[in-house]
């Protein structure tokens, strides 16, 4: 019994270390590094600038940033993507190659760091421009890189119609499958910030409307910040208008604490449901078998009765077809639902470019396995398809290295495309 143990072990060793290799001479999907600003414009191309506020830290890798690791103090950036004319609403244009055409591409044309002052500055002169003196707040979801996130949020604004001034908040994320745990603590890391930001848009008396998108496990987040807003405050600014939440991956008991803990006088909540999510699925399983109020049937008791109660919009996306294969990001990748976005933070009145790889799709699938995040016999689900695969080579590099051991006879060099950080 233990010879056959350790020839298990062994064979999955072996296994692991030929992915590594494969990942390291591996080609395809799209550059990394794209935050690397561009001198070229493009007749008729449109442009996005944004504030971003992040936790996370610094990135060693040129033209990424930031990184997936969590910083001790928030950073700001000011931020501008290009984006090309003739492209399809709903998707992000990326760069085949580096450095990225104008005329084609979404291309980043400024990407610089800002203090604190500069970045109120930012806000203020951005504000003035809105014709409602309004701002809106995008925080992604899990397994997103930085990069994803503010192309996403720049196709998010552009496609929208949106006049506010645009604000991006991303924690560290990963940018993995397995990297779940991590994840979800990372939101909980980045809660005191948040609630900061709010308090800030709050106290400025120039900002008279403030809106907020989050997908995924940024609902998490959302809500965490707003519940510690009000309950240090005693209530919620009436300046907090609409809360919009995308496929929201939060346990169903957990959101009726949080929206009671806010009081009567609390945003517009719109949600957008898909029943068919499969990301949300994988999300119940690992969490007890509890209902993720992203895959609802609102229609169903007891959630009918409760979101009337509550008085939440619910927009559901079970019927609606679009290119994200996980069903989790439809509210982005749909033309139609990103205009009823943009119309009802215009009106008054509702993430994620997560790259998801065939051996990904894999473990999304194979829900017991996905379920226990981080385990070898995850990864040697995915280990064929990352022979193929380039999303899956660059989500499992780390992890392959990590489950290898010391063993291995190579070890991705920091900062290379695997986004393996640097340690002393």
């Amino acid at each position: 019994m233990r010879g056959s143990q350790a020839a298990f072990r062994q064979t999955l060793r072996r296994l692991l270390i030929c992915v590594a290799m494969m990942c390291l001479s591996g080609c395809g999907g799209h550059p990394k590094g794209v935050l690397t600003p561009v001198a070229e414009t493009a007749p008729r191309a449109d442009r996005v600038d944004m504030l971003v506020a992040t936790t996370r830290s610094r990135s060693p890798v040129p033209g990424e940033m930031f990184s997936g690791e969590r910083a001790r103090q928030p950073t700001f950036a000011d931020i501008t993507v290009s984006i090309p004319p003739g492209r399809k609403a709903g998707e992000v244009a990326w760069p085949k190659k580096l450095p990225s055409n104008p005329k084609t591409d979404f291309a980043t044309l400024k990407a610089t760091e800002l203090d604190v002052d500069a970045a109120k500055a930012w806000l203020s002169a951005s504000v003035r421009k809105s014709p409602d003196r309004s701002v809106f707040v995008f925080i992604h979801g899990y397994n997103t890189r930085f990069e994803d996130s503010v192309y996403r949020f720049a196709q998010i604004v552009h496609d929208s119609g949106v006049h506010s001034a645009p604000v991006l908040v991303t924690w560290p994320s990963r940018g993995r499958l397995l990297a779940y745990g991590y994840d979800r603590e990372s939101t909980n890391y980045t809660r005191n910030a948040l609630e900061k930001l709010f308090q800030y848009l709050y106290h400025d008396p120039e900002i008279k409307e403030v809106s907020i998108l989050a997908h995924s496990m940024g609902n998490w987040l959302a809500m965490e910040g707003l519940r510690q807003m009000a309950i240090r405050n005693g209530r919620l600014p009436a300046k907090f208008k609409n809360v919009m939440l995308a496929a929201p991956d939060v346990d169903v008991d957990v959101f009726r604490q949080q929206i009671a803990d806010m009081g009567k006088q609390h945003p517009q909540f719109t949600l957008f449901v898909s029943r068919d999510d499969k990301a949300l699925a994988v999300s119940r399983r690992v969490w007890g078998d509890v209902a993720r109020l992203g895959s609802i049937d609102p229609e169903q008791a007891p959630y009918k009765q409760e979101l009337e109660e509550y008085d939440i919009n619910v927009i559901d996306l079970t019927k609606v077809k679009t290119s994200d294969r996980l069903n989790h990001a439809k509210f982005a990748a749909s033309p139609a639902i990103v205009q009823l976005i943009g119309a009802r933070i215009s009106e008054g009145q509702t993430l994620t470019d997560s790259r998801v790889g065939l051996g990904e799709r894999i473990l999304a699938a194979t829900t017991e396995t996905a379920a226990a995040a981080g385990s070898a016999a995850g990864l040697v689900l995915a280990a064929p398809a990352a022979v193929v695969d380039q999303d899956t080579r660059d989500a499992y590099a780390a992890d392959v290295s990590a489950v290898a051991g010391p063993g291995g006879k190579s070890k991705p060099a920091c900062g290379n495309a695997f986004r393996t950080e640097c340690r002393p």
